[in-house]
């Protein structure tokens, strides 16, 4: 049986799909699916050090620093293992340095680096169109699913909303800080590890994307 990649990056511009795939190759691969801001929630929830120190940053609206999301990241591994799906994060080459530190320590390494690329267009289009449920966090597109603001949600029953920060205005600094923090990221990986690296049209099917993804994750080098 050919090897899976255990340590997979996915990158993308917002309303890429990036969380949706990851989900499903999590439940198909068996591989945790890590946010990083569901850790830092965690971590300030339960009162940690590292959840104080983070909390200090986001209690004022900042972002935290490089250094200290990476050691977040990285007491999970040490909890949990070196296997995940990141999903959006690395954010900034500072944290894509820390991480590759962080790993090198483990005796780890990235397997699997995919950029989720999609036009602004149509950016723009599925932003626009999303609503998301207040309970459960499942995302919707107004047009292809048929649902509507204020309606029930499809898997849990709860309101769906529009996010605040959906809309034209707040999308446009979403689009920069990406371009700014994010793209730059792609750049790092073309340099240090152009064999991971790999491109995908994030305006396919999801079912396409998804097998593709899959096709990646799993290994598909000649064995012997």
């Amino acid at each position: 049986m050919n090897p899976v990649n255990h340590r997979i990056v996915l990158l993308g511009p917002p309303a890429s799909g990036k969380g949706t795939q990851a989900d499903r190759l999590a439940d198909c691969f068996l591989i945790p699916h890590v946010s990083t801001g569901a850790l830092l929630r965690s971590e300030c929830s339960r009162g940690t050090p590292l959840g104080q120190e983070a909390d200090g940053w986001t209690s004022k609206g900042l972002l935290v620093p490089d250094e200290l999301a990476v050691r977040i990241v990285t007491a999970w591994m040490k909890e949990n293992g070196p296997r995940f799906i990141f999903d959006g994060f690395p954010r900034t080459v500072g944290q894509a340095e820390y991480l590759d530190s962080s790993l090198a320590e483990l005796r780890a390494g990235l397997d699997l680096i995919v950029l989720l690329e999609l036009p602004d267009e149509l950016i723009r289009r599925r932003i626009l169109e999303r609503i998301s449920c207040l309970k459960c966090g499942a995302t919707f597109s107004m047009s292809l699913h048929g649902n509507q603001e204020g309606s029930p949600c499809p898997r849990c029953g709860a309101l769906l909303v529009r996010r605040n920060d959906d809309t034209e205005a707040a999308l446009d600094q979403r689009l920069e800080v990406y371009r700014d923090l994010t793209l730059p990221v792609v750049g790092y990986y073309e340099k240090t590890s152009p064999n991971l690296l790999h491109r995908i049209d994030a305006g396919e099917g999801s079912d396409e994307i998804f097998a593709r993804l899959s096709a990646l994750v799993v290994d598909q080098k000649d064995e012997g």
